[in-house]
């Protein structure tokens, strides 16, 4: 037995309206459709609802029983159907996004005050992970990827891209030297990926023109810890703009073979699945996003 909520509405308006005729005027339907939808009605409950003379209509005992459930049951749809319509013109809800620790706390981080404040109905849930997460497994509304997308079932909004810049701290550079050369590189402790070889080639060219693959002095598996191994002295990174923005501002960080540097740029992209339309909360985080990065020159 399946009972549609149309038959539930045409089956309440009937009452309301006390004839069938009544109400499919105000149901914009024809009598002989609202008839059908009644007779139907009574056959999958195995019942008779309704007493009908050609003057009037008059509710049997257990149509008395089941309009009360019926009544409650349109309202509930309507109930919902109302907070939906709600959520999308004030966004609220739980949001969970995911992006690996560098860019949550580099870039992220700083913009959620204002996003809070913005929207203050959303329950933000942040989440850092190094590695590509399932969305569906992990429950995650949003994932930052950065570098080139490979799975194709997924929406993506592109939010920028972010220069590599090979980069030392001053300590190290006076202890070891200053490279001068491509090929001087392979006398220093180059730091890169444990786990994503392909962040380990770096945007400068070698004698025969290919860019250098390195293979990592001392390897981890986070741009943030690599940051810091920088920053203490303990070799040469390949860094993004967004992640070593602070610390070459504040000469904690200096380029390396800045002039033989290649233009090498990783895309980072917001995914997300969609079935239908896009949720409040999704849509304006992504909003939200795109603005603080283009006007505060993040990217």
């Amino acid at each position: 037995m399946k009972i549609t909520l149309e038959e539930l509405r045409a089956w309440v308006v009937v009452v309301d309206c006390g004839s069938i005729t009544a109400a499919a005027e105000q149901l914009d339907q024809t009598t002989s459709g609202i008839s059908r939808a009644l007779s139907r009605l009574e056959n999958k409950l195995q019942t008779t609802l309704l007493h009908r003379t050609t003057r009037r209509i008059a509710l049997t005992e257990e149509g008395q029983i089941f309009l009360q459930h019926a009544r409650q049951i349109i309202a509930s749809v309507e109930a919902a159907e109302e907070q939906i319509a709600q959520r999308r013109e004030i966004p609220s809800g739980r949001l969970r996004v995911n992006a690996a620790s560098p860019f949550m706390l580099h870039v992220i981080v700083p913009l959620i005050d204002g996003f809070i404040q913005r929207y203050p109905l959303i329950e933000l849930e942040l989440n850092t992970d190094d590695v590509v997460i399932d969305l569906l497994e992990q429950q995650t509304d949003i994932a930052i990827r950065i570098g080139e997308l490979r799975d194709s079932t997924m929406h993506a909004r592109m939010l920028g891209s972010s220069k590599l810049r090979l980069m030392a701290s001053p300590a190290y550079l006076a202890k070891h030297g200053t490279p001068q050369s491509v090929a001087d590189l392979a006398h220093h402790r180059l730091l890169g990926f444990s786990q994503l070889e392909q962040h380990n080639i770096w945007p400068v060219r070698q004698a025969d023109g290919e860019l250098l693959q390195i293979k990592p002095g001392i390897g981890a598996s986070s741009g943030e810890t690599l940051l810091h191994l920088a920053l203490h002295g303990q070799g040469i990174v390949r860094v993004s703009d967004f992640l070593c923005r602070e610390a070459t501002a504040s000469g904690q960080l200096v380029p390396v073979l800045a002039a033989e540097t290649c233009e090498m740029r990783h895309p980072i992209n917001a995914v997300y699945y969609r079935n239908s339309t896009l949720a409040a909360r999704i849509s304006c985080f992504l909003d939200y996003l795109s603005e603080q990065l283009a006007s505060k020159n993040l990217l």
